[in-house]
């Protein structure tokens, strides 16, 4: 589905990840999230890869990656995501989170701060996620796998908004029918494959990131859709205030709001990215 992109596969410590890279420019790193796949960035890969050079993974245990032979907590998962851009010559980079994603962002900003520039954190987990009812609910979602028991019907699902209401009514967006065919195609398409989000959701409850978030030391942004029923607006401004993050809400909108908005989310990543590279630039003597 990504079509700019040229999909590759390689073993980062015992996992075989698959990924996608493409695109010109400075190196931007896009992360799903929970239950995700690569393919969820398919409404912004087109744009971004006219001005960034994109690595796009499938977490491991995610669509067409392997899932880690041991993952006590996120940090098994942002240091493979960190050899992996290493070994595509994309550090330092900017990187991009959406949900889950954003975590393993941080987590990489924390452990190797020299390699990432900038953090566009969309609709991120990482502040609630430890609470009791978010443990169980992520073991639910992690046992059941919904979205790989519904990705048969994806084509279904395209053609008709009663459907689309059914998949991603009130918890993912604020609007189902009016996301477009493309989008709904790559948030279901790589479910099918999945083999271990389980191990993602179990890493995501047993790390506590508030009392490190003092210690990102790149800029971020925070990015939310307004109607998030997921990943509440609250958790949203609670890490924004953590991070000395500026926050931009997109009204109407919900959790998955890289597919729901992507215009919206097109402008504020390049937004940021352009004040990011434009403060990293040398101050000229007068």
């Amino acid at each position: 589905m990504l079509d700019k992109l040229e999909e590759r596969h390689s073993d980062v410590r015992g996992a075989r990840i698959r990924y996608f890279v493409g695109g010109e420019g400075e190196p931007l790193v896009l992360l799903h999230g929970l239950g995700g796949a690569a393919s969820n960035w398919v409404e912004l890969v087109p744009e971004l890869a006219r001005r960034y050079r994109l690595l796009v993974p499938d977490l491991p245990g995610h669509a067409g990656s392997a899932p880690l032979p041991v993952a006590p907590n996120v940090n098994a998962f942002a240091d493979r995501i960190g050899l992996l851009a290493d070994r595509e010559g994309m550090l330092p980079a900017a990187l991009a989170g959406h949900s889950a994603g954003g975590l393993v962002a941080l987590r990489l900003a924390l452990r190797r701060p020299d390699a990432v520039r900038g953090i566009v954190l969309a609709a991120s987990a990482g502040i609630s996620t430890g609470r009791r009812a978010a443990r169980v609910g992520l073991e639910l979602l992690g046992l059941a796998r919904p979205s790989a028991l519904i990705s048969p019907f994806r084509r279904q699902i395209v053609r008709y908004a009663p459907l689309r209401y059914a998949a991603f009514g009130w918890w993912g967006a604020a609007d189902p029918p009016a996301m477009s065919a493309r989008a709904v195609e790559g948030f279901l398409a790589g479910a099918a494959l999945h083999t271990d989000t389980l191990g993602l959701g179990r890493a995501l409850v047993a790390d506590d990131l508030r009392p490190d978030l003092r210690d990102v030391s790149c800029p971020c942004l925070v990015l939310w859709g307004a109607g998030d029923h997921w990943v509440f607006l609250e958790d949203g401004f609670e890490l924004a205030r953590r991070l000395r993050a500026s926050v931009r809400v997109i009204p109407d909108c919900g959790h998955l709001l890289i597919g729901e908005r992507p215009d919206a989310c097109l402008d504020a990543i390049r937004s940021f990215l352009d004040s990011v590279q434009a403060n990293s630039q040398p101050k000229t003597r007068r």
